[in-house]
């Protein structure tokens, strides 16, 4: 009788492990590639300098920032525009950068979580995260508190903070696969 068990327990591992395998296997394959990693969707030569800013309005669309439906997150100017897929600037916003940037290029939104302690222990709401650097998620959020991040910090934090309204349209607007594109 103990024999005939042990043969159900291992037969039934065995069943169990080649289903969790199976299930591995389709996970992998059915995942992009490319989730969260640079893509080649904005010219090297845009990327190497600073994109062209109008002038006369510095809170414009910069040029050469990439086409369709898009977040534009500029290094430089601290700036976030939503773009809708015929080029209109939804919404543009200041934002107040994370210590850790990621390289110019076009990464794509991996992740969101609606409510989290950021890693500067400061709740945080409306997280959307599309690029790692160094062991460093960076992503857009806003302070539950309306805080604004603490100045001078050191920490390696990749939390780029802002208003909460902006927090919301970014929200509703950044879903998983939407391509972020970061400037200069």
């Amino acid at each position: 009788m103990a024999s005939s068990s042990s043969g159900i327990v291992v037969g039934l591992t065995a069943a169990a492990l080649g289903t969790i395998g199976y299930l591995t296997h389709q996970a992998a394959t059915t995942v992009p590639a490319d989730l969260a990693r640079p893509q080649a969707a904005v010219s090297a030569a845009a990327l190497a300098s600073k994109a062209p800013r109008d002038t006369r309005d510095p809170a414009a669309l910069p040029a050469h920032s990439g086409t369709g439906e898009r977040v534009v997150y500029s290094l430089d100017d601290d700036r976030v525009w939503l773009v809708t897929a015929d080029g209109t600037v939804q919404r543009t916003f200041r934002v107040a950068p994370s210590a850790v940037d990621p390289a110019p290029g076009t990464y794509t939104v991996s992740s969101r979580s609606g409510r989290i302690t950021g890693s500067d222990g400061i709740p945080v709401e409306h997280v959307v995260r599309f690029a790692t650097v160094e062991g460093v998620t960076v992503g857009f959020s806003a302070a539950v508190d309306g805080s604004p991040p603490a100045p001078g910090t050191t920490a390696r934090t990749g939390g780029i903070r802002e208003t909460r309204a902006d927090g919301d349209a970014m929200w509703r607007f950044a879903t998983v696969g939407r391509p972020v594109v970061v400037i200069r």
